[in-house]
């Protein structure tokens, strides 16, 4: 039983234990590899490593409350996903657009870097591939911009490097999460949902897309 183990942590690691299962419930993904803006290279993400540790504790916990939680060792990515399929994510079709680009990004940069599990992008390239492939016909606001991929960040999808948000030439690095958001078997489907919309969505009626903690859904 997970009480079990749980008695078994220290102090500092039980309270470890709630801080990171409420961060698993906010943000779905924990990355095993990050970018150190102090160090200025990747390293290990510590809060990936308790979570694997004491996965067993944290699978068993989050199982009684609806929650199934997986291990990619191989992409080291920690996800969640609600067995009823409840707390969606909306994401604005901007943002829905936005992820399909940077998961293209991602399929064909890893192409040619085949030893890293990261892929480096920039806004300007996101924004360059969406004019190309007709997804949108004028650039967003840098409002709009900055809103959808600090949404993405949120949920660790993507990660900052440096520059702003909106700024063409900032680098931003697609986290291997977008795998698990975006299936291959998925890519298409979005496709077809945008090709669809034949008009922008009104400012106060948005139109959206959910996510259901990994997976992105029509």
């Amino acid at each position: 039983m997970w009480v079990e183990e749980y008695e078994k942590l220290s102090t500092s690691e039980k309270e470890e234990f709630r801080r990171l299962t409420n961060l698993l419930l906010s943000r779905t993904f924990i990355i095993r590899d990050i970018y150190d803006t102090k160090e200025g290279m990747m390293r290990v993400n510590p809060e990936y490593r308790f979570i694997e540790r004491n996965f067993s504790l944290f699978s068993q916990y989050l199982w009684y409350s609806g929650w199934v939680l997986y291990k990619d060792s191989q992409y080291g990515v920690i996800n969640l996903v609600n067995s009823y399929e409840y707390n969606r994510v909306k994401l604005d079709q901007n943002t829905t657009i936005i992820l399909f680009v940077l998961r293209l990004i991602f399929e064909e940069e890893r192409e040619k870097v085949t030893l890293r599990k990261e892929v480096l992008t920039s806004t300007g390239q996101i924004l360059h591939k969406m004019l190309t492939l007709g997804l949108i016909k004028k650039k967003p606001s840098d409002r709009d911009i900055s809103s959808a991929l600090r949404q993405l960040a949120y949920y660790n999808i993507i990660q900052k490097l440096d520059g702003k948000w909106e700024e063409p030439e900032n680098k931003l690095l697609i986290l291997p999460s977008i795998l698990f958001v975006v299936t291959n078997e998925k890519i298409s489907r979005i496709f077809e949902a945008i090709d669809e919309e034949d008009t922008e969505p009104e400012p106060d009626e948005p139109e959206s897309q959910d996510i259901i903690r990994g997976e992105v859904e029509e």
